[in-house]
């Protein structure tokens, strides 16, 4: 009796066992295309309030701006906007969990109250690799993105006795929404093996990067998220057979597949067809770059066109003063103002930088009001 007491609780174990390891599997494409079926087609913005330079700032308690987010969110709402890429921070959740972590629920009863799901981005590595918690310095006088931080930082991403925090982090922040359905997707690592020369290249990047990233799907998976995960390609070829490692590694850890372009539209377009042959759905996380040749005149049309979803950078000018262009870290925009907004849809006061374009936004959603 004993003996089939014991095969019993054995074999319960195993089937246990197989079911988690299922549930930590990546969706099939047939799971990622019903999911995306439910959703409206997504079109928002790269969100950070614009009086916060970074994200640190955006979310810690001395800063954290509830009453700016609401205002910022009802004009994205406005013309039409249903979602919001929104870049978290593993320092924020080091500092203080539990605050973090309430602060994020808020941000989300926010996003909800304007019918905005957000995507929200655990990891990052462009611009700083120094992140620290604190005062945030002021923006450099005519300078793209100033303050903006990495995460993790070169340290976290070097010293290997760093990973158990970044796993708490994931599992922490991920486990902590995994069941809401407020949230659209995670996007596990923002432009991960991007070098980011103005502050000078980690060594080995590429290599840690390629370490972390499997982990980082991992670590987010084996909470059980109901929301799909992924993270954007964002350069070179992305043909199969013509992957770099990273990209990859990308591609083969999404549930649905995004990306950032911002080129001409031609380009864009090319972009989305490559990513077709992977069978998923896609959206498509950083365009519009006015002085770049990607605009919502050029970009947004064929995005509806291959039902493709679409985040611009950049929602108010503020202090991250991305209306400026990339080449502003060459040659700061004091004397004299850019022809064109690079990025950026409205002033700070809620007026579209170009009318046109919040209508556009509009006409092509079929969503929000004058």
């Amino acid at each position: 009796m004993k003996a089939c007491r014991l095969l019993f609780v054995l074999l319960v174990a195993v089937l246990v066992s197989v079911v988690s390891v299922r549930a930590q599997e990546r969706w099939s494409a047939d799971k990622a295309k019903d999911w995306y079926a439910k959703q409206q087609w997504l079109v928002g913005a790269n969100y950070v309030p614009s009086d916060a330079i970074n994200q640190l700032e955006m979310f810690q308690a001395a800063t954290w701006n509830p009453a700016l987010n609401d205002k910022e969110l009802g004009w994205a709402e406005g013309i039409g906007m249903n979602t919001m890429r929104v870049f978290l921070h593993d320092q924020l959740w080091a500092q203080d969990p539990e605050g973090f972590k309430k602060r994020l629920n808020e941000f989300l009863a926010i996003c909800a109250k304007h019918h905005i799901k957000p995507m929200l981005v655990l990891f990052d590595s462009v611009w700083d690799p120094e992140p620290k918690l604190g005062p945030q310095h002021p923006p450099i006088p005519g300078v793209h993105n100033s303050g903006w931080v990495q995460s993790p930082g070169r340290k976290g991403l070097t010293d290997p006795a760093y990973e158990p925090k970044l796993e708490a982090y994931v599992k922490g922040v991920v486990g902590a929404f995994a069941k809401d359905d407020r949230i659209l997707a995670w996007d596990v690592w923002n432009e991960p093996d991007n070098d980011t020369p103005q502050y000078g290249v980690i060594a080995n990047k590429t290599a840690r990067i390629d370490y972390y990233l499997p982990k980082a799907f991992a670590w987010a998976r084996s909470e059980h998220p109901v929301q799909p995960l992924t993270s954007s390609v964002w350069h070179d070829d992305w043909n199969p057979g013509k992957l770099k490692s990273t990209a990859k590694i990308q591609i083969e850890e999404s549930d649905v597949i995004s990306f950032h372009n911002y080129g001409w539209p031609e380009e864009f377009e090319a972009k989305i067809k490559e990513l077709q042959q992977y069978g998923r759905p896609i959206i498509c996380t950083e365009y519009m770059a006015r002085g770049a040749g990607s605009t919502f005149d050029n970009s947004l049309p064929i995005a509806k066109q291959y039902h493709v979803g679409a985040i611009n950078w950049g929602l108010v000018d503020g202090k991250t003063q991305t209306r400026y262009p990339w080449d502003s870290w060459k040659k700061p925009y004091v004397m004299d103002q850019p022809v064109l907004w690079f990025h950026d849809v409205f002033h700070a006061d809620g007026t579209p930088y170009r009318q046109h374009e919040a209508d556009l936004i509009r006409q092509l959603t079929g969503r929000g009001m004058q």
